[in-house]
């Protein structure tokens, strides 16, 4: 469903021309927040330290945590598991209900988990562990976080019209008012913060850029709702496409999907850079996603790093390949539809791979 006539007559009606202005490249060292939700699994530490470590490239003001969990998967990874230990599918109704879950679900079979067992955290919890992550990626950096790190929103929306007031989401509203030179707000995650920020002051539409990554292009007949990113908050999401607000759409299948990375990279390039590379690679080593997925054999697995999209965006010109659309429009299932006269959005098509892992390279040569 589109978000509200209700919510969106709050929002200016910002000329096309000016939109396309906005979503033209950066001016140097661009004002930038990162909207993020770090402890969900291992990208986001790397983004976060590109970034704290490029200060010369960008004005970092802050980060936000957002919260993140993947309980709403729980069910549905039961049942699939309980299909399986049955003998399969029964039914083609069966087969199409386990879709995504059945990989997942044949792994825990295998090695006698149990579904039930796998400790979901919930979104209070998520955002307290996102910004305690972000915190540690700032240590291990070697820089003070003090006035530069804020809670975020501890649930989703419940509805388009109802923003969650959160540190985070007045740090946003603070930063986009305070200078005329427009604010670059980061999301790698859910976009709960974001979209309560727009909500609490729809003035800020004129003010920032969103760039965000999730989901299938937008020009995709698949459902979206594989993307963690959308998923978890649909209203927000929703809101993001519908409300007009500058956006660079980044979408994770599969363009984001291309930036993988893999042990002996980790082993090479990352560890032993600084605190932070050590720390990063310990990450990798120690993926929580490779347990709560029961992924085996990880010395032979890439790992992508979906996030570091957004910094390479926004760095250079030559790393993200983009194209001027219209905004697609978020139905109820979580297709992506085309009504007429939707506003301009910048999304990407294709990433350089090699040259956004080179200049992240380079830039943990500089860590302490």
């Amino acid at each position: 469903m589109p978000t509200p006539a209700s919510v969106m007559d709050r929002f200016p009606k910002l000329d096309p021309d000016f939109v396309r202005a906005r979503l033209g490249r950066p001016e140097p060292k661009p004002r930038v927040i990162i909207d993020t939700d770090t402890a969900n699994e291992i990208d986001d530490q790397f983004a976060v330290a590109w970034s704290l470590l490029s200060e010369e490239r960008m004005t970092l003001e802050g980060v936000t945590a957002e919260p993140f969990s993947f309980a709403h998967h729980r069910e549905g990874l039961i049942r699939s598991t309980e299909i399986l230990e049955r003998g399969g599918p029964a039914n083609a109704e069966e087969e199409r209900f386990m879709g995504g879950l059945g990989g997942w679900a044949a792994r825990l079979v295998e090695q006698g988990i149990s579904a039930k067992d796998i400790a979901f955290v919930g979104t209070e919890e998520g955002e307290q562990l996102s910004y305690e992550e972000i915190l540690r990626v700032f240590e291990h950096c070697g820089i003070e976080p003090a006035g530069r790190v804020f809670h975020g929103s501890p649930r989703y929306l419940d509805s388009a019209d109802d923003p969650i007031d959160s540190s985070g989401a007045r740090f946003i509203v603070e930063r986009a008012l305070a200078d005329d030179r427009p604010l670059y707000v980061l999301a790698m995650g859910a976009v709960t913060n974001i979209a309560s920020a727009l909500l609490m002051e729809p003035r800020i539409i004129e003010k920032i850029v969103v760039v965000w990554t999730s989901a299938f292009p937008s020009y995709s007949p698949f459902c979206n709702r594989p993307s963690l990113n959308l998923v978890q908050d649909p209203p927000a999401s929703r809101l993001l496409f519908d409300s007009g607000v500058p956006l660079v759409y980044l979408p994770g299948y599969h363009v984001g999907a291309q930036l993988k990375i893999s042990l002996p990279e980790m082993e090479r390039f990352v560890r032993g850079k600084g605190k932070i590379g050590d720390y990063l690679h310990y990450l990798y080593a120690n993926n929580p996603l490779h347990r709560m997925f029961a992924i085996t054999g990880t010395e032979t697995k890439t790992w992508v790093i979906w996030d570091i999209i957004d910094v390479a965006w926004l760095l250079d010109a030559g790393y993200v390949s983009t194209y001027l659309t219209t905004s697609p429009q978020l139905d109820d299932d979580l297709y992506w539809q085309h009504p007429n006269g939707r506003h301009p959005i910048l999304e990407a098509f294709d990433v350089n791979r090699d040259a956004i892992f080179e200049d992240f390279y380079k830039t943990l040569e500089r860590a302490p």
